[in-house]
């Protein structure tokens, strides 16, 4: 602006009008400069020479050339609030919380999506790529979610082993590219029996998703070495799992690398477990090392197959992931759990020309490369949310079903899901005793879809082939006295249809507490003064300004985005107003 008013001829006043009219131009260029109104994607790394260019729904892609080998087209690189590209800093999860896996509310922007005016086309996707010598596309970080939650609909939520599957088949059947899938870990977030049963279900699916190698997360590494032994451990056919510094029971029972070919081309793949969480490794039978030392040995395998790009697999945080690039050269490309909640936008170009690529959360994204070796430009970029443009693979719901069917037949006791008093210690009665002494706010609430919750999972709007009343991580929010973000019972809380049908639907109690006392007090089952019932009474009520903090315990980021919308919380409360 200094230049400009040193522009400004020395004259009246009403010459200014003139000159701003003739030369306004460079107060809008200055202003956008200013102001950072051009929004080009930035490369990080080496700086080369840069160029943009249209790609499809005129979303501008960036051609980095790099003084090195590197060399990039960028795809479908849309901008939004809930993700970090490299211009906006998001916080280091490491794939996950260091202490106890969990995904808490504050970070957990996986799972929101824009609602869509139409649904978005699969052709949208690898505008202007000529067939690519190799595809290689990464996942990680499913957290357990091996299909989004339907309870907002699921054209407003990503990710799904479904989904998954199809984008893996119209890659290779539709446009005839070879594919190597890639996974950093942690596919589970929890222990315990239904853990272990996504485990394995999500190993299968590897398998048939034709899977060049899958890395241990944390969170994998806590289930019972039983089940990590049968399933990911080299069996004499070939494991898909891999890690340089960890192994079950034995070294010799995981590889410490993979090598994968496909069209071709050799693509050697090492896998490691971050030492943050290596130490927090409790079990005896888990052999692990500090992760530089044996990624080196893994390394020098590799280099004797001699193979044509090498991958490193970080279950790590981004910190952690530089420290063993920064000590072990020669991998073309880094995949990281690290970063945000979201994939990068662009992989970020290392001093030395590598390629690192994050994969987001909760497997709501497939970060995509294509490879031209041949080419001026070698590498080619998309990130790919697994949103409703990918239809659901029928493989994978019959095998989303058989996994209901097992939750079923092994009930919550096979399940070792055990009821737990509730920190009140009284026991819950159900809504139809609240009916009673409220039936006006009871026929409130029977027009809500509160009152209709279990009916939603017995027969769901979407899916609806898969019930999921015997899934403890869908009851939990669906009926009656359930922990909704622990995912057990209380003592009295809802067990079944059949064994407490009086605890159908997400009822008065969820919100008010259990009404044991409360009810006992009014009806002179026990002894009570009046100072006693009215101090029942107030303890049963849930202040207004209390309200939206219990509601989002079932409301969260991934199961409700809607109610986290600035004012929705006054629209959810008028609906169910009482």
């Amino acid at each position: 602006m200094q230049f400009l008013m040193r522009q400004l001829p020395q004259s009246p006043r009403r010459n200014i009008a003139l000159w701003t009219a003739t030369h306004g131009w460079l107060i809008a260029l200055a202003l956008l400069a200013t102001l950072g109104c051009v929004d080009h994607p930035q490369a990080t790394g080496p700086v080369g020479k840069t160029a943009t260019e249209e790609v499809g729904g005129g979303v501008t892609a960036q051609k980095l050339t790099t003084a090195g080998k590197v060399e990039i087209d960028l795809g479908e690189t849309k901008r939004n609030l809930n993700a970090a590209g490299p211009d906006k800093k998001a916080p280091d999860t490491g794939g996950d919380s260091v202490t106890d896996g969990e995904t808490n509310q504050e970070d957990a922007v996986g799972g929101v999506t824009e609602r869509p005016k139409k649904k978005k086309s699969k052709t949208n996707l690898f505008k202007d790529w000529p067939q690519p010598q190799l595809v290689l596309t990464f996942s990680g970080r499913q957290h357990g979610y091996i299909e989004p939650c339907g309870c907002t609909g699921l054209a407003h939520q990503k990710g799904g082993l479904a989904r998954r599957h199809t984008f893996l088949k119209h890659l290779r059947d539709e446009r005839s590219w070879a594919v190597i899938p890639l996974d950093v870990g942690n596919q589970v977030r929890r222990f315990g029996r239904q853990a272990e049963m996504k485990f394995q279900l999500s190993a299968d699916a590897f398998t048939k998703l034709g899977y060049g190698a899958v890395a241990f997360g944390q969170g994998d590494l806590q289930l019972s070495i039983g089940v990590l032994g049968a399933i990911a451990t080299d069996s004499g056919e070939g494991s898909l799992f891999t890690a340089a510094n960890v192994s079950i029971l034995d070294r010799s029972f995981t590889p410490r690398h993979r090598v994968v070919e496909a069209n071709g081309l050799k693509v050697g793949v090492v896998a490691f477990l971050g030492d943050a969480r290596r130490k927090l490794l409790e079990a005896e039978e888990i052999v692990n090392s500090p992760a530089i030392e044996q990624v080196k040995v893994a390394m020098s395998s590799l280099t004797e197959a001699s193979c044509d790009l090498t991958v490193l697999l970080a279950h790590a945080t981004v910190q952690e992931t530089r420290a063993v690039v920064d000590a072990i050269s020669g991998f073309d490309l880094i995949v990281t759990a690290g970063g945000s909640q979201e994939p990068s936008y662009e992989p970020e170009v290392l001093e030395h020309g590598s390629l690192l690529i994050q994969v987001g959360a909760k497997g709501m994204h497939m970060p995509t490369l294509g490879y031209y070796p041949n080419e001026q430009v070698h590498w080619k970029y998309e990130r790919v949310p697994l949103d409703d443009r990918f239809e659901d693979s029928k493989d994978m719901l019959e095998q989303l079903a058989v996994y209901q069917d097992q939750l079923k037949v092994l009930g919550l006791a096979g399940l070792d899901v055990v009821p737990i008093r509730h920190p009140t210690g009284r026991d819950f009665v159900g809504s139809s005793k609240c009916e009673e002494c409220h039936e006006t706010e009871y026929e409130i609430w029977l027009d809500t879809p509160h009152a209709h919750a279990t009916d939603s999972l017995i027969h769901p709007k979407e899916r609806s082939e898969i019930a999921r009343h015997y899934d403890p991580e869908c009851l939990s929010c669906h009926v009656t006295g359930w922990n909704p973000q622990k995912f057990f019972p209380y003592v009295s809380g809802y067990l079944g249809l059949k064994k407490s049908p009086q605890l159908v639907g997400n009822g008065c109690e969820n919100c008010h507490g259990p009404g044991s006392d409360h009810v006992a007090a009014e009806e002179g089952t026990v002894d009570a003064d009046e100072l006693k019932i009215i101090r029942l009474r107030d303890e049963m009520k849930l202040p207004l300004a209390n309200a939206e903090r219990s509601c989002m315990e079932c409301h969260d980021l991934d199961n409700s985005p809607d109610f986290h919308v600035p004012g929705a919380f006054q629209n959810y409360w008028n609906d169910i107003k009482h």
